[in-house]
């Protein structure tokens, strides 16, 4: 990407459920949905949103091979994506209480996403 012209942080929480991907998804929407780039058109080569480049940023605490990037894909509707997936997030307790040292149902799965977007 030459030229970045946006980015926003966003995180994404899965309580109960430990599913990286939900909440990879999440931190995503968290990212870009507060957001609007009315003018982005204007400096994109011709005009075009399929020229626009987005680069997601993924910090994730777990699970790492469940990702799956094509849900998270959906959530970028123009553009070209790419990822970046890195060690990072948190993992936590939901407050739920355990049966079995050995069970992780108590787990949630923070994921912070950084999503940039230019050209």
């Amino acid at each position: 990407m030459d030229k970045i012209m946006f980015i926003e942080i966003g995180t994404g929480i899965d309580l109960h459920g430990q599913n990286v991907t939900k909440a990879a998804v999440r931190a995503v929407q968290n990212a870009i949905h507060h957001n609007s780039m009315p003018g982005i058109r204007s400096v994109l080569p011709e005009g075009d949103l399929n020229q626009m480049k987005v680069n997601v940023r993924l910090a994730v605490p777990a699970d790492k091979e469940l990702l799956d990037l094509e849900q998270v894909r959906e959530e970028l509707p123009y553009g070209q994506v790419t990822f970046e997936i890195i060690d990072g997030g948190m993992l936590t307790s939901s407050g739920i209480l355990l049966q079995d040292k050995e069970d992780r149902n108590d787990l949630a799965y923070v994921v912070i996403a950084s999503v940039e977007v230019g050209y």
